[in-house]
């Protein structure tokens, strides 16, 4: 693979330029799709900071996956001329690669999705707590806006 001095993309020139170029988007692949399966993994048994501990670790394998993939792209006359084999098995791995991407958005997604549940559920308990009650019900009417008085923010304390 030689590189080009005008682009910062490599320029594919022969069958070992190919073979590299299909090898290095495989191992920038495989080192992301490792990253989010640990991530996907540490979030669905609730380890959310283990899971979310690096994301400077994952900007850097996505940006590295990202530039080889825009290399790919420049060369893909090439690599179909001299590594048509790498490419058909980089495509197989782009699709197993998507659907790791997809099963971490749906993991992260439910993460997201259950804690927000928790925290509108504890802001409402506590909300219910701070209204006084005349006769059984809340002395305070509704507010035409929606949210009314119980919309002051939530305070939390990790020490308990």
């Amino acid at each position: 693979m030689a590189d080009s001095a005008a682009s910062p993309l490599p320029r594919v020139a022969d069958k070992a330029g190919a073979d590299a170029l299909v090898a290095s988007v495989s191992e920038a692949m495989q080192a992301l799709e490792a990253l989010l399966a640990a991530e996907s993994c540490a979030v669905g048994t609730g380890r959310l900071r283990q899971g979310l501990a690096d994301p400077a670790q994952k900007s850097a394998l996505a940006a590295a996956y990202v530039l080889r993939l825009e290399a790919v792209k420049a060369n893909a006359v090439a690599l179909a001329r001299f590594a048509p084999g790498g490419l058909e098995r980089l495509r197989a791995e782009h699709r197993r690669f998507t659907a790791a991407v997809e099963r971490n958005q749906t993991v992260l997604g439910t993460a997201r999705s259950v804690s927000e549940t928790l925290i509108k559920s504890l802001a409402d308990d506590l909300g219910r707590a701070a209204v006084p009650m005349t006769y059984g019900r809340p002395s305070v009417a509704p507010s035409p806006y929606g949210r009314g008085v119980r919309s002051g923010p939530l305070i939390l304390s990790r020490n308990l």
